[in-house]
């Protein structure tokens, strides 16, 4: 039945199997666009996830140094830091009842280690606890900690 068209008839469905160039390019253009869009809109939505995050393990770490303090009298010091909530401290003052409080010390959302200080700077009966934040340097106006502003 094909056999009795002509070429030219036959022309038309060659075309209409697949996409030209020029449009697969503009579809590609378009969801770049609405992608670029959607990361320009929800920027700081991402922020405010990474800002909760942090305020979420500084919360769960304060608990897991408070537990700490009670079971022995005294919190880690700043060379044992908060590895002594995983793995018991080797240098004194050694803790009378070490328990395991956690099994991995989180890091911030952008790749740090949180910074532990005791006695702390802003809280010299207790410590400093906080993130570095995007900048990673530390004493600048992106840190959150377990201080008032």
């Amino acid at each position: 039945m094909n056999q009795s068209l002509s070429p030219s008839a036959r022309l038309p469905l060659r075309r209409s199997r697949g996409f030209t160039l020029l449009e697969i390019m503009l579809v590609v253009t378009i969801i770049m666009l609405l992608l670029g869009a959607g990361v320009f809109f929800l920027g700081d939505q991402f922020t405010i996830g990474q800002r909760a995050r942090v305020q979420a393990d500084l919360q769960g770490l304060t608990t897991n140094l408070r537990t700490y303090q009670m079971l022995n009298g005294f919190f880690p010091t700043a060379q044992q830091g908060l590895q002594a909530l995983v793995t018991p401290p080797t240098s004194e003052p050694k803790p009378k009842q070490w328990v395991q409080l956690s099994t991995k010390i989180p890091q911030d959302p952008w790749g740090n280690d949180y910074v532990y200080i005791c006695p702390g700077k802003h809280n010299p009966k207790t410590f400093d606890l906080y993130s570095k934040g995007a900048d990673r340097l530390p004493d600048t106006e992106d840190d959150m900690g377990n201080w008032d502003k």
